[in-house]
C-alpha cells in the first residue's frame, strides 16, 4: 500500500474527504498537490477525468472521492470502518454521502469562490500548500485567469452564489433535524462516512480548525462572508461538523476504539 499517490487541490474539500478517510484507515499515501486549473493536467495524466482527488493505487486509479472512501474502508482495519455492516444502515449512510456530494459540496464551494473572488492574497496564502514551487511562483500572475475559468466552469455569478447559500442552509437544516433526537452521529451511535463527508464538505462554510491544510478564518475574509460563516458555525449542523473535526478528524487505527 506504500505506492498509493493522491493527487489533490490541497484546499479542496473533496480532497480533504479523501485524505481523512485514508488517514483514518491508516493507509499510507503520497500526496501530490496542485493549484486549481493546473490540477487538470495532473489528474488526466494519472488516468482521472478533470477533477481532484485522484488516487493512484497498485491496482488501478480511483477518480471519485466516494470510491476512495470505499477503498479506504475495504483496506483499513475493522476498527476504522466507516460503512456499517448492517445493510440497511449502510444504504442510509451511502445515500447521505451521495446527497452531500451532489448538493452540499458543489454549493458550498461555489459560494466560497464567489466570496473570495477578489482576494488573490488569500488564494496565494492558503491555496498553495505543498504545491510545486513553480506553481506557487506563477499563482499571482495567473490568478485572474484561473478565477475566470472557475467562474465559467462552475457558472458562478452573484445570483448563483445567493442560491448556493440557500442550498447550503437547506442541507444544514436537514442535518439539524436528523440530530434533534440527540444522536451523536448522523446515522446513530457510530461515526460513519456520512459524518466524514458532511464535515469535510462543510469546510468552505465553517472553516474548521483541524482541516488537512490551513484555512482562512472569519476575521480574514470579507465581513459579509464572515457573518455567514459565524452563523453556520453556530447552527446545530455546523456545530456537529466542528465537533467531528475536534474528535474524529485525526483519529488513526491506533486511536479508534
Amino acid at each position: 500500500m506504500a505506492n498509493n499517490v493522491l493527487i489533490t487541490i490541497p484546499i479542496s474539500h473533496f480532497c480533504e474527504k479523501a485524505r481523512w478517510a485514508l488517514e483514518r484507515a491508516g493507509i499510507p499515501y503520497e500526496e501530490r498537490p496542485h493549484v486549481q486549473v493546473i490540477h487538470r493536467f495532473a489528474v488526466r495524466r494519472a488516468g482521472g477525468g478533470t477533477t481532484a482527488p485522484v488516487l493512484i493505487t497498485p491496482d488501478g486509479v480511483l477518480g471519485e472521492s466516494a470510491d476512495i472512501l470505499a477503498f479506504a474502508d475495504a483496506h483499513g482495519p475493522d476498527a476504522s470502518k466507516i460503512y456499517p455492516a448492517d445493510p440497511d444502515t449502510a444504504a442510509e449512510v451511502r445515500a447521505l454521502e451521495r446527497d452531500f456530494d451532489e448538493r452540499l459540496g458543489p454549493e458550498g464551494r461555489a459560494w466560497m469562490y464567489h466570496q473570495l473572488h477578489d482576494r488573490r492574497d488569500l488564494a496565494i496564502r492558503y491555496g498553495c500548500a505543498g504545491v510545486p514551487a513553480w506553481e506557487r511562483r506563477i499563482m499571482p500572475l495567473t490568478y485572474p485567469v484561473m478565477i475566470r475559468v472557475i467562474d465559467r466552469v462552475l457558472e458562478i455569478t452573484p445570483a448563483s452564489a445567493r442560491r448556493s447559500e440557500e442550498a447550503v442552509r437547506a442541507t444544514f437544516d436537514e442535518v439539524a433535524e436528523r440530530l434533534r433526537d440527540g444522536r451523536p452521529y448522523l446515522c446513530g451511535d457510530e461515526f460513519t462516512a456520512a459524518d466524514l463527508t458532511f464535515s469535510a464538505l462543510s469546510a468552505p462554510v465553517v472553516m474548521p480548525p483541524g482541516y488537512g491544510v490551513p484555512l482562512p478564518q472569519p476575521d480574514e475574509i470579507p465581513p459579509s462572508a464572515a457573518k455567514v460563516v459565524r452563523e453556520l458555525r453556530e447552527h446545530p449542523a455546523g456545530a456537529h461538523a466542528l465537533k467531528m473535526y475536534r474528535e474524529e478528524r485525526h483519529r488513526t487505527p491506533a486511536l479508534v476504539t
